[in-house]
């Protein structure tokens, strides 16, 4: 685990998060069967709205490191949204290996050149992103600190 910390500190860990992010929020709108780009249908609105949720934790993880701070229970709240968002990230991507590995089922239609390779991008990115979801978390848990409530007791000197 620490030679993969070492290959993905925090920072191209949150820079990566956020390249990933908004590359599959453009992917979202796409179409792979008919390969266009749907921006009037409300359901390629939902992943781009949750990812604001990641967004912000990635924010809040970027502003405790670089204030050095310990976790409060606002970031704990957050980072357990996230794991509901992380089961989303899963299903997403396993839907889009259905829809890869069902093209057989229209085989007579004519089915875009471009399907087998922006589905493939599409589902290396989704798999990056769980992986750098995880290692976030990770690198929360390492640098940031465990989520305590007692946590003001342990840092706070009474006498300064």
């Amino acid at each position: 685990m620490q030679y993969l910390y070492s290959i993905l500190s925090w920072k191209r860990c949150l820079i990566l998060s956020i390249g990933v992010l908004a590359s599959l929020i453009v992917l979202n709108f796409y179409g792979l069967y008919s390969n266009r780009f749907y921006l009037f249908k409300l359901d390629n609105y939902i992943f781009p709205v949750l990812s604001l949720l990641h967004f912000t934790f990635l924010y809040v993880f970027w502003f405790k490191i670089k204030e050095q701070e310990f976790p409060d229970p606002r970031m704990r709240n957050l980072e357990y949204s996230l794991y509901v968002l992380f089961v989303i990230y899963i299903f997403n991507t396993l839907e889009t290996a259905k829809i890869l590995l069902s093209h057989h089922e229209y085989s007579k239609h004519l089915i875009p050149t471009t399907f087998f390779p922006v589905g493939g991008v599409i589902i290396a990115l989704q798999c990056l992103l769980l992986l750098l979801t995880l290692v976030t978390f990770g690198h929360r848990k390492r640098l940031i600190g465990d989520y305590k409530t007692d946590y003001l007791d342990d840092h706070l000197e009474p006498w300064d």
